[in-house]
């Protein structure tokens, strides 16, 4: 059965895919366009090109539109269900296992540590494509100075920038979904009406109990991501801090999912079973983690139907300078959260560049996890 041939594959890749959604577009590529044939070269460029003109985590995205080519919804559920479990499960059992535990202050900084060096060479990486120079830098410094003046600007200064980016160069090139058997359009304005539907839903539902306003926050947050996973940090820090769970908790969380493989997404399985929700540990981890993904996976069936659109000139101004402001968002935070809450000393300094320089180096992150809350709970 096609659906379940969809299981076995991204379940595989769940279980091994370390690196971050760049890796796992190349997973993916390896799997399903050189070894199974599932679709072409030029079929897979475009479902990428796609997903990365849409706010959500990528390589997820991919996943889900692989599967559903291969096993309808069934397999785009699959799809998803097998590449985010693995990960999903480790944070949940990490969350319980911190709580019961309660584990000295050291090793939680040493994970703090490891998110700050995760991050400052995700911003490298992603100013060197997103920000280079000239406006896009400019726009990039912009929102980083407004946002580290405010946290409450993130939307306003990231709305801003996509504005800022109706005045670069026009784009080249196209990357049309070719070769691909695209959902019928009636589907992708139902997937439309739901996406809005769910956000209108628990904006009026948040007043009433404390898991709507939780919901509410990570959905906000899935549906604004642009530019990779990483973009969630600052996100999610300034609707849930300290509101649902503290700081030193929140960002150990975030150390954590540097460490496991598959989408960095899964992290809203350790807020949901950290945060004060009033319901059992599960239930909230279920929650979140499809609060965070829904967003994106129904933006992607929103837009396969219509995935012209996504060629606009205009469009794809504008998602360049949000590009821009994302980079901008990830230089505020690493000030704030990550420097201010991990670095509080020469030791701590110290360490973070080691951290940092080993990264650089090639080790993976699950490995360099393992030191730094190893090395925090000796020396910090």
């Amino acid at each position: 059965m096609p659906a379940w041939e969809v299981f076995h594959a991204f379940l595989a890749l769940g279980l091994t895919s370390f690196g971050g959604p760049l890796a796992h577009l190349g997973y993916f590529r390896k799997a399903f366009v050189e070894k199974r044939g599932w679709l072409s070269e030029e079929a897979y460029a475009a479902l990428v090109a796609l997903a990365q003109a849409l706010p959500g985590p990528t390589s997820s995205q991919v996943g889900m539109a692989i599967g559903y080519l291969r096993g309808g919804f069934l397999g785009a559920f699959l799809a998803w269900l097998a590449f985010t479990f693995p990960s999903a499960l480790v944070l949940f059992l990490a969350a319980l296992a911190l709580e019961a535990l309660s584990p000295p202050p050291g090793l939680l900084q040493g994970l703090r540590l490891l998110a700050l060096v995760v991050v400052a060479q995700a911003v490298g990486e992603m100013m060197g494509r997103l920000a280079p120079k000239g406006l896009p830098l400019a726009t990039a410094l912009l929102v980083a100075s407004l946002v580290t003046l405010n946290p409450s600007w993130q939307i306003p200064a990231l709305l801003g920038a996509a504005l800022a980016g109706l005045f670069l160069p026009r784009p080249e090139g196209t990357t049309a979904l070719t070769g691909l058997q695209a959902p019928p359009k009636a589907l992708g304005l139902c997937a439309l009406g739901l996406f809005l539907g769910l956000f209108l839903g628990l904006y009026l539902l948040a007043p009433f109990h404390p898991l709507f306003p939780f919901l509410l926050a990570l959905y906000q947050a899935g549906s604004l991501i642009l530019g990779g996973g990483h973009v969630v940090l600052p996100l999610l820090e300034e609707a849930l801090v300290p509101r649902f769970l503290d700081q030193a908790g929140f960002l150990a969380g975030y150390g954590l999912a540097q460490a496991v493989p598959g989408p960095l997404f899964s992290l809203a399985a350790y807020l949901g079973a950290k945060a004060s929700l009033g319901i059992p540990t599960w239930m909230g981890a279920l929650l979140g983690l499809l609060a965070l993904f829904l967003p994106g996976a129904l933006l992607l069936f929103a837009a396969m139907p219509f995935a012209l659109l996504t060629q606009n000139p205009l469009f794809r101004r504008a998602l360049a300078g949000a590009g821009a402001g994302v980079v901008g968002l990830l230089l505020a935070a690493l000030y704030d959260p990550l420097f201010l809450h991990a670095v509080d000393g020469r030791k701590a300094f110290a360490l973070a560049l080691l951290l940092y320089g080993l990264l650089r180096l090639g080790l993976p992150p699950w490995t360099l996890a393992l030191l730094g809350a190893t090395l925090g709970g000796a020396f910090l």
